[in-house]
């Protein structure tokens, strides 16, 4: 994301404070967000003169005004999380209003929302005009850098935040104000998330999805304020990223580095960081079908599917090219190095299945070295290479092994998937010992294309009515003391029967699903809105 210029702004107060003479005008201009009383001429006939004029830069004289009931607070997905009501007609676009920004760092933001809502784009402007969106930094130190405020006052309204992201996040605001019920509502919103993680994730690997419909999802996801989108993109089923270190690896289905580039791109626009995932050292089937030297072998000379010998130095080094080349293509600041189901320790005996992985862990770590603290050391080495380019990175909870000589990475986050492991530990485990953690709940957040093993298509009513960040396993929820370390989470999608859905019917199966959760990691409380009425709204805002 874009850093702020940390520019104080200075115009907002005075959107703020001049109500009187804007709310006079929007009086004359027309109205039907308020009950009783009657407008003064009507909205198609007066907005260009009275409003859309870029001659009237000087406060206007004041017109009779009306008495409005308070304002109902504002229905939007994710729902804010404060709002002052006010009296007062509140704001609807009309032809000719502008949207200005008072910092360069907020063009984008600022041409987005105008195109949304077919505003005119002012650019940056200190004067005041009827009818203004306005798009401000603000210096509130120690903020939530994702906050934001909206003031709907006189006819206009004034979106400020300590960072561009919580900008964005207020334009989200205004967008499903308008399109659920066409006017934002006078007053104040004050609004942040609880959790800074909010994702999803797609498996690309098992089923390659065209770089068009990901680019409508991560619109979708900007709407929604989600913030991360995960790429899965290597597994046992394909590689699907174009790569100039190890083309051979790359499947005849792909995504071009220039698609990719184009998916970054517009992520980092609607403020979505792009995680992606290259699994090791299990689910590199695609990579060994093209280097089956590196295979992993039991002791009979069996080949382990998805599995790399670990155990060989050249396997240590493709996988790291192929971080290494990647690490230029995903500028973001996170990084899912996998490390799930090394079938290697899914055995009743690794040391004596695997001789080689055990010779190797000997040398290493001395006569006590197991294949598990190998694995271990297999993957604090990735996170080295990892490290090297300032990413912050996650692993998957059986990817972390409990009686190890060699521990993981303290700076490594659990993503916390499942409890149906062999021998997976609970989620107190991590979070007891300091981790912190991102919540995949594989009970309530995955959907598994063709519904194997006992996953069943999640929907977002049970989501919306049982879920919660703190219900990491199960569908029980961790103590609440331990809220601060659960980061947030993700919903996402597993295509392990790739045929069973179409790209088309899978974007409308997580349609609700997506809005179920984002409101739960925007926030966690007991939602005011029935499901039926959350749903409702969702038809109505997109």
């Amino acid at each position: 994301m874009r850093q702020r210029r940390g520019l104080i702004a200075v115009a907002a107060a005075t959107v703020v404070v001049g109500g009187g003479v804007g709310l006079g005008l929007w009086a004359a201009s027309g109205d039907e967000g308020g009950s009783g009383g009657t407008a003064v001429g009507s909205a198609d006939e007066t907005s260009a003169a009275s409003r859309g004029a870029a001659s009237r830069s000087a406060s206007p004289t004041p017109s009779p005004t009306r008495s409005y009931p308070l304002s109902q607070t504002p229905r939007t997905i994710p729902a804010v999380r404060s709002h002052t009501p006010a009296r007062g007609p509140g704001w609807r676009p009309a032809k000719g209003d502008r949207v200005v920004v008072e910092d360069a760092d907020l063009v984008d933001e600022g041409r987005l929302i105008a195109g949304e809502l077919g505003l005119t784009y002012g650019g940056e402007s200190s004067d005041v005009r009827a009818g203004d969106v306005r798009l401000a930094l603000n210096d509130d130190e120690g903020a939530n850098p994702e906050s934001y405020a909206m003031t709907v006052r006189g006819g206009r309204v004034s979106i400020s935040g300590p960072s561009d992201a919580g900008v964005f996040y207020g334009t989200r605001t205004l967008k499903q104000e308008v399109h659920g019920g066409g006017t934002a509502p006078e007053g104040v919103v004050h609004d942040q998330p609880a959790k800074p993680r909010r994702g999803f994730m797609l498996d690309i690997a098992r089923k390659p999805f065209t770089a068009a419909w990901i680019e409508d999802r991560v619109r979708e996801l900007g709407d929604l304020k989600f913030n991360e989108l995960g790429l899965h993109f290597s597994d046992d089923q394909g590689f699907r990223i174009e790569s100039t270190s190890h083309p051979e690896v790359v499947s005849k289905d792909h995504l071009t580095k220039a698609q990719v580039k184009q998916i970054v791109d517009l992520a980092a626009s609607r403020h979505i960081t792009v995680v992606p995932e290259i699994d090791s050292p299990g689910h590199l089937g695609a990579v060994l079908a093209a280097h089956p030297d590196l295979q992993l072998r039991n002791v009979s000379g069996v080949a382990t599917r998805g599995a790399i010998d670990i155990s060989k130095d050249a396997s240590a080094a493709i996988v790291d090219e192929l971080l290494d080349e990647y690490a230029g293509l995903f500028p973001g600041d996170q990084w899912h190095l996998g490390g799930d189901e090394y079938q290697a320790l899914t055995v009743a005996n690794p040391q004596a299945s695997f001789p080689q992985l055990a010779a190797e862990a000997t040398k290493a770590y001395g006569s006590g070295g197991t294949v598990a603290d190998l694995t271990t050391g297999w993957l604090n080495d990735r996170a080295d290479t990892v490290r090297n380019h300032d990413r912050t990175m996650r692993v998957w909870n059986d990817g972390f092994f409990a009686g190890t000589s060699v521990r993981a990475a303290k700076d490594l986050q659990v993503a916390y998937w499942t409890g149906k492991e062999i021998g997976a530990r609970q989620p107190v485990a991590y979070l007891s010992a300091g981790r912190k953690v991102l919540n995949y709940n594989d009970e309530y957040l995955y959907y598994v294309l063709g519904e194997p093993q006992t996953f069943v298509y999640p929907t977002g009513r049970r989501i919306y009515e049982q879920w919660t960040p703190r219900v990491l396993r199960g569908t029980t929820a961790v103590p609440a003391k331990y809220d601060d370390q659960i980061l947030g989470g993700s919903f996402a999608v597993w295509c392990d029967l790739a045929n069973s859905q179409t790209q088309n019917q899978v974007a409308a199966g997580i349609r609700m699903p997506l809005r179920a959760t984002v409101q739960k990691l925007w926030d966690p409380g007991t939602p005011a809105l029935t499901w039926t009425q959350f749903k409702s709204l969702a038809d109505k805002v997109g």
